[in-house]
């Protein structure tokens, strides 16, 4: 973010929420979603001392920990006068959109996902020049599909930035999970890594890349099939090939 945009998005009640696994583990798509942001003319603000959204500890099972989290969240986001969240996990939407409501009795914050809010915008948008088109597929995360319903956006999106879309054998409603969630990979690294051999064996084999927008999915996939890549990298290539 340049000096201008700084000084400009001082003023902003919109969150940028990046998620622990790309803040600390993938930080160059962190960018990648940040740099699309700031192309897109949409202001936001970051918070230094964020902490965990508490979908680890969550799914964990436990649910007092994570209303404490829960609690401390929306303090810190009260103190910056936050009122929406911008964030690209699948994890962390699904707990600041369908759990915090639960947990909170005075959660009053939108929520938005990333790729819904960059589809909107592009759509808005005058594409510059034609973008070539590339075959690939794409895994649907749990907490993106399952949980939270959006399963048509990420679709859209690729459809608009030039991407031949061809469908893994379970995809939405049936796709298989990637293996990382639940603490598996981190418990069970052998098993997570079998799960990911399986569900990356689905994709087509003329397929260039294996798209998803969840961190943990891709880094776990990647680990059966190097062509797998977190959306931000393909899409902000792409973003700039069409319209900047």
């Amino acid at each position: 973010m340049g000096l201008i945009s700084f000084f400009k998005n001082l003023g902003s009640t919109t969150l940028y929420y990046p998620g622990c696994m790309l803040k600390y583990a993938m930080k160059k798509e962190m960018e990648n979603y940040k740099e699309v942001l700031n192309l897109l003319g949409i202001d936001f603000i970051m918070i230094p001392d964020e902490v965990c959204c508490g979908s680890p500890v969550f799914n964990a099972g436990f649910k007092k920990d994570s209303k404490k989290l829960a609690e401390k969240n929306l303090k810190i986001f009260k103190e910056r006068k936050v009122r929406k969240i911008i964030t690209p996990c699948p994890g962390c939407y699904n707990m600041f959109k369908n759990e915090f409501p639960k947990l909170l009795k005075n959660w009053d914050i939108e929520v938005v996902f990333s790729l819904s809010l960059i589809l909107e915008k592009l759509k808005a948008r005058k594409k510059k020049r034609g973008l070539e088109s590339e075959v690939v597929t794409y895994h649907d995360p749990c907490h993106l599909g399952r949980f939270s319903n959006i399963y048509d956006e990420p679709r859209e999106l690729i459809n608009l930035l030039g991407g031949e879309l061809k469908e893994m054998i379970h995809n939405r409603e049936e796709a298989l999970c990637c293996g990382a969630g639940g603490g598996v990979r981190a418990n069970y690294p052998e098993i997570a890594k079998k799960v990911a051999k399986r569900r990356t064996q689905e994709a087509p084999k003329d397929a260039k890349k294996i798209l998803t927008p969840c961190g943990l999915c891709s880094a776990n996939l990647k680990t059966a099939d190097d062509r797998t890549i977190e959306f931000s990298s393909w899409m902000l290539e792409r973003i700039k090939k069409g319209w900047f």
